[in-house]
Formats: C-alpha cells, sequence, structure tokens
C-alpha cells in the first residue's frame, strides 16, 4: 500500500437523512461524534429509513452546539431542535431489534411529518453507551453502537469506488454511472489504496484512533438512491451482484469499531494492519 490518507469525514445525525461533510471529527466508542443519534419512527415505533422512504435523502439535519440539531429541507422553514429532556425512554424497532430512546419535541414532530407527509416522530439516542449492543455475532465484549445499520463506523476507498465504477461502464446501466460515493454513506473515505484492498484489512489507524474491522458491508437498496434527488436506480447492486457477492451478500466497504477515542481530520495518515 502507498501512503494511505484520510480523504474525508462524514456523518449522518439524523438516520437516512443527507450525510455532512466535516473536516475533522471526534471518534466516541460507538461512532462518529453525533452520528446517527436522531432516527425518525412511524405509529408502530419502527424506525423509517431510506429503505421505505427514499425522499430523506433530502432532508437535512445540521449538529447544534450541545448535541442538538438544525433541520431543513427544500420549502419548509428550517427548525432547531434542542436535545429532549430526561423524561423516560420509549421502545423503538429498528431491524427486528428494540432499543430504548427518547422523544424529541412535539415541533419537531410536526415539522418531520410535514416532510414526509406522512405520521413520523423524531426520537434521540440518549445513553449510547448502554443502549445497543453491536451484534454479538462480529462484537467485542461491551461493544456498542448508535442508530447506524449495525456498527460505529463505515470505511470505504476511492480505487474500490473508481473499480466499480468501471466495471459499471462496462455493464447494462452504465448511463447511471459514474456514482458518487455518497451512494455508500461511509464515515471515512480512505485515499491512497489498491482497489477492494480493504478486504484484508483487520485493522487500521487513522491519525492517532486505532480501529477494528468487524466484517465487510453488505449493501442493500439504499445505495441505489441518488442522495440528491432521492430517485431510485438500479445501480450499483446490479453490478455488485456480477462483482462482489460473497455469501449471499452484495459487499462495498468495511464495518469499522474504534479501539481508541480521539480526533480524526482529513489528511490524516491511514496505517493499515492485515
Amino acid at each position: 500500500m502507498g501512503n494511505a490518507v484520510l480523504r474525508s469525514i462524514h456523518v449522518h445525525p439524523v438516520k437516512a437523512f443527507r450525510s455532512l461533510t466535516l473536516q475533522e471529527s471526534g471518534v466516541e466508542p460507538w461512532g462518529l461524534a453525533g452520528d446517527r443519534r436522531w432516527a425518525l419512527i412511524d405509529d408502530g415505533g419502527k424506525v423509517v429509513t431510506q429503505r421505505e422512504e427514499s425522499r430523506l435523502s433530502c432532508a437535512v439535519a445540521e449538529l447544534s452546539p450541545g448535541g442538538g440539531i438544525r433541520l431543513s429541507a427544500a420549502g419548509h422553514p428550517p427548525l432547531e431542535v434542542a436535545v429532549p429532556r430526561p423524561a423516560g425512554t420509549m421502545p423503538i424497532m429498528l431491524f427486528g431489534r428494540k432499543v430504548e430512546a427518547v422523544l424529541a419535541d412535539e415541533s419537531a414532530h410536526r415539522w418531520c411529518s410535514a416532510f414526509l407527509g406522512a405520521p413520523v416522530r423524531l426520537v434521540h439516542l440518549d445513553d449510547p453507551a448502554t443502549r445497543r449492543p453491536v451484534d454479538p455475532d462480529f462484537a467485542l465484549p461491551g461493544e456498542t453502537v448508535s442508530l447506524a445499520d449495525g456498527y460505529p463506523l463505515l470505511v470505504t476507498t476511492v480505487a474500490s469506488l473508481d473499480a466499480l465504477n468501471s466495471a459499471l461502464a462496462g455493464g447494462r446501466h452504465a448511463d447511471e454511472g459514474p456514482l458518487p460515493m455518497n451512494r455508500f454513506r461511509p464515515n471515512v473515505v480512505v485515499a491512497g489504496t489498491e482497489a477492494w484492498e480493504e478486504d484484508h484489512w483487520t485493522r487500521l489507524t487513522i491519525g492517532d484512533v486505532g480501529f477494528r474491522v468487524a466484517r465487510p458491508c453488505g449493501r442493500c437498496v439504499v445505495t441505489t438512491v441518488d442522495q440528491g434527488t432521492g430517485v431510485r436506480g438500479r445501480e450499483p447492486l446490479h453490478t455488485l451482484a456480477r462483482l462482489r457477492r460473497r455469501d449471499g451478500r452484495l459487499l462495498f466497504g468495511q464495518n469499522l469499531v474504534p479501539l481508541t477515542t480521539g480526533t480524526i481530520r482529513v489528511g490524516d495518515p491511514v496505517r493499515v494492519h492485515t
């Protein structure tokens, strides 16, 4: 591997909303600071994602001091949402498992429902240190995660996206490419590697912060959503099915769990252990 560096950093304050690009971020045991601490739920308490509502990619949540967020979307006035005061938790359902979370203020529910055109509520994960363990089949004791799909961070590489786009260009849906990295909603993007080199990583260090590689990331229909418009296509799943099918999963990127905490910055050196 050459001189690998951290190309970009991304957080998603509300799960399934558009990503934010940062120059630096704190790393906590359960993920990047502010990443996926909020989510929408439907009337039955189930978390709503772009799998059900691709329009969520058109909503923005910016981080505010103290852990709050600022919601905005075209055609809707922005709304500041504070971290809810401790008043007891409620169970929500995330991928078939119960997680305890705290309801946001009623004004946040109204804003999000007006944006989606469907009744939803906004919830906050108040205590990521205890609320949700990492998948025990791939976790070490005590590891927890925010409201991310399953693991604290997702890493992707520029070289692998280039390889995927090259394969897509020769396929049936070449008109959909090239695809941008935001289709894969990563937290950290690494440049300066070979394509698919991340398949062999077991640990890496970004700046001074260490991570272990938990497992490859299986991709779903969310990757087909244009993150600027919310419109679905067919790629990259069609190309991944030809190129990256392993044990019934279509793979792109690696799931990470922090080994240490600290701050990472764009341009930090990335040291990889295989």
